[in-house]
């Protein structure tokens, strides 16, 4: 069974950074895409930031230019950097991660904007 382990959340001021990281119990190279969806309270879940098997990243537009999503080359790791985060930033980050039509998801991790 693939799991998803995801640190790295905490509480933040605005205009702050976190950086997330998602451990993976296999190489994320044997899954079609990984990344990171996002849940606000009373909201739905929504895809935050992607990579694919070649690299491409997708993002959504409310973070474009502030997130980065990367991977380590290892196989195992898949991190999102956040920067001048806003309080509608906050809620659970959840890795998720894609081989066809199977998808997986890990427990979550709450980030919390607030001054």
């Amino acid at each position: 069974q693939v799991q998803l382990v995801e640190s790295g959340g905490g509480l933040v001021q605005p205009g702050g950074s976190l950086r997330l990281s998602c451990a993976v119990s296999e190489n994320i190279f044997n899954f079609n895409e990984v990344g990171w969806y996002r849940q606000a309270p009373g909201k739905q879940r929504e895809m935050v930031a992607l990579i694919n098997v070649g690299g491409v990243t997708r993002y959504a537009e409310s973070v474009k230019g502030r997130f980065t999503i990367s991977r380590d080359n290892a196989g195992n790791t898949v991190n999102l950097q956040t920067n001048s985060l806003k309080s509608e930033d906050t809620g659970v980050y959840y890795c998720y991660s894609r081989i066809l039509r199977r998808e997986y998801w890990g427990q979550g991790t709450q980030v919390t904007v607030s001054s």
